[in-house]
């Protein structure tokens, strides 16, 4: 995959896309979002946030069934169709992906 140009530099990716090494800057957000064709909304950077923040706290991101009940307790989405509306390709894996963190990996490969 070809590297993401970031604030002039060249970070390295996986073969999914996925940085090597977290990257917590908002340009980040934006060049991986524009790379998967998504236009980030207010409800995207909450989502993003909240991934940042449990990877920061806890060194791995949720699989989607935790993050799907994280984020309803916290009130920014009502249901999965709405997580899946902003990250077409699956939540905890675009979503991660978009907040420039490295790629999950989790029971069953999620």
């Amino acid at each position: 995959m070809t590297p993401y140009e970031i604030d002039g530099q060249s970070f390295d990716t996986d073969e999914d896309g996925y940085l090597l090494e977290a990257n917590y800057s908002d340009d980040a957000v934006r060049v991986i979002a524009a790379a998967d064709g998504i236009e980030l909304t207010e409800a995207h950077w909450q989502i993003v946030n909240y991934l940042r923040e449990t990877y920061r706290e806890e060194g791995q991101t949720p699989n989607f069934r935790h993050m799907l009940k994280a984020v309803q307790d916290l009130g920014l989405v009502a249901d999965s169709k709405a997580l899946y509306d902003l990250f077409p390709m699956g939540p905890a894996k675009q979503g991660v992906k978009i907040a420039g963190l490295p790629k999950p990996f989790g029971k069953g490969g999620y």
